[in-house]
């Protein structure tokens, strides 16, 4: 089995993928989060693992808006614990002038940073890999990543946990051409839009409370068909295919303007819990 997944080696992504697959497969970087849609999509690998929100800092858009239009759908979810490194080949902290890191893992620590390396340069880099291999050939600098990257480039932890929430997950999503069955434990991924008038939210949702359906998730995006026009997602409990479910869904469908499962898959856990 071939897993495109968005790199370089030694993501979180990649970190992921080999969470959810383990050995025994072949794992392809994709420069994009596009990319692994793509190689998906046509035929290059079978599986696509993407990261879709950070319990901190929210949704990747580019995914979200992806989901809409693709025709792949939600296989599973790998919800992994995100634990921050300092890497350098710098013995001392003092010694940092430049650090790089991609920009999500800039904002989860951004406190740490300014506290104990206010006069360095912070420099985005592509992803946490990528800053990583920057460190090896530059005096003088940091990265920070994760315990992958420092494995995969064999560059030391200077300073470990420098997050700036105790708790620190992201959501990867996991998808492909064919659905999957019921596992008894699903959760279920769905994009609609409505028609712009009073109620109308409160009366989409209202077959899921009545079917005893509990959501875990509403969030909303620009449609991007014009302006201030509005698309949802939701996140609920159980499979498309359990009864209650299915029903709610018949409801919903013709009350919309545009309605689309995304996927039922297992629910993720988090590793520990």
């Amino acid at each position: 089995m071939d897993i495109s997944y968005l790199g370089p080696q030694a993501t979180f992504t990649h970190q992921a993928a080999w969470r959810a697959f383990g050995e025994g497969v072949e794992y392809i970087p994709a420069e994009t989060i596009d990319d692994v849609f793509t190689a998906v999509q046509e035929g290059e690998a079978h599986r696509g693992v993407v990261p879709v929100e950070n319990s901190n800092e929210g949704v990747v858009t580019s995914t979200m808006d992806l989901l809409v239009d693709s025709t792949l759908v939600i296989t599973g979810e790998v919800i992994l614990p995100i634990r921050l490194m300092l890497l350098s080949r710098e013995k001392d902290i003092r010694g940092i002038v430049k650090v790089y890191s991609h920009p999500q893992p800039f904002a989860q620590c951004r406190h740490w940073l300014r506290k104990n390396l206010r006069g360095a340069a912070f420099v985005d880099a592509r992803s946490t890999a990528e800053a990583a291999a920057f460190c090896l050939s530059q005096e003088g600098t940091a990265a920070v990543a994760g315990a992958m990257a420092s494995q995969f480039y064999g560059i030391p932890t200077l300073v470990e946990n420098i997050g700036d929430w105790e708790e620190n997950l992201t959501r990867f999503l996991v998808f492909s051409t064919h659905p999957t069955a019921s596992s008894g434990n699903d959760k279920t991924s769905l994009v609609f839009s409505i028609k712009d008038k009073v109620g109308a939210l409160y009366e989409i949702l209202r077959p899921f409370g009545e079917a005893g359906i509990n959501l875990t998730k509403i969030e909303s995006r620009p449609s991007k068909k014009k302006a201030w026009d509005y698309v949802f997602f939701i996140d609920l409990e159980g499979h498309k295919d359990d009864s209650a479910v299915r029903d709610a869904l018949r409801k919903l469908e013709k009350m919309c303007m545009f309605m689309k499962v995304l996927g039922s898959y297992p629910k993720g856990t988090v590793e520990g819990k």
